[in-house]
């Protein structure tokens, strides 16, 4: 008489590998809160709400948060097998880090404020592209994700715009509209670290 061994249920999950970077822990709230963050207080100057001589404190923050920090996010989305978050944070992160560099430390209060409008701007709608091209790969991540990447793209337009047309009004625009990108990515954040120290969703995403 023969016996038939069959697998226990524990054996079978073992035999599972575990999800990649499953050890880790998410990383999307410290990229969405380092990226709000220092959208939100750049944007407060682009909207004419403080003075633009207070500009430079903008730059500690787009170094160590919306840059370095959130650069750290999107090595740890690698790391997790998260191809659109490693793009969007490694991304964004490098754009505070080249802010940082071209505002702060490039010489380019050197060239001609004519000149300088047609530099940025083309910098600008650069990044107006590519956050387009991102908004449609967020469109099967959330609501709220989505949400931040349209508002995002109407940003970054509407300063390009400003900085080719040299117009001040744009400018300002472009200033409300980032604070309402930042209350977007604030929001997204929330919604993640509340829903894991609460094991359970506080705030809506909405649907992938």
């Amino acid at each position: 008489m023969s016996t038939t061994h069959t697998p226990s249920h524990a054996a079978e999950s073992a035999a599972v590998p575990p999800a990649a970077g499953a050890h880790i822990a998410d990383p999307a709230p410290l990229g969405l809160a380092a990226f709000a963050l220092t959208t939100f207080v750049l944007s407060v100057v682009n909207a004419g709400l403080v003075p633009a001589t207070v500009e430079p404190v903008v730059f500690g923050v787009a170094l160590a948060y919306g840059g370095i920090a959130q650069m750290g996010a999107g090595m740890w989305e690698f790391a997790k097998g998260n191809t659109f978050g490693s793009t969007a944070f490694t991304s964004y992160g490098a754009f505070w880090l080249s802010f940082w560099w071209l505002t702060g430390h490039s010489g380019l209060d050197k060239v001609p404020a004519a000149d300088v409008g047609k530099g940025v701007g083309l910098y600008l709608l650069g990044w107006t592209i590519f956050t387009v091209m991102m908004t449609v790969a967020a469109s099967r991540v959330s609501m709220a994700v989505f949400a931040t990447f349209v508002v995002l793209s109407a940003t970054f337009a509407t300063l390009a715009i400003g900085e080719f047309a040299t117009s001040d009004s744009w400018h300002h625009l472009g200033g409300y509209l980032g604070i309402v990108t930042a209350a977007a990515a604030w929001y997204a954040s929330f919604a993640g670290v509340s829903a894991f120290t609460h094991k359970r969703a506080l705030l809506p995403t909405g649907p992938r």
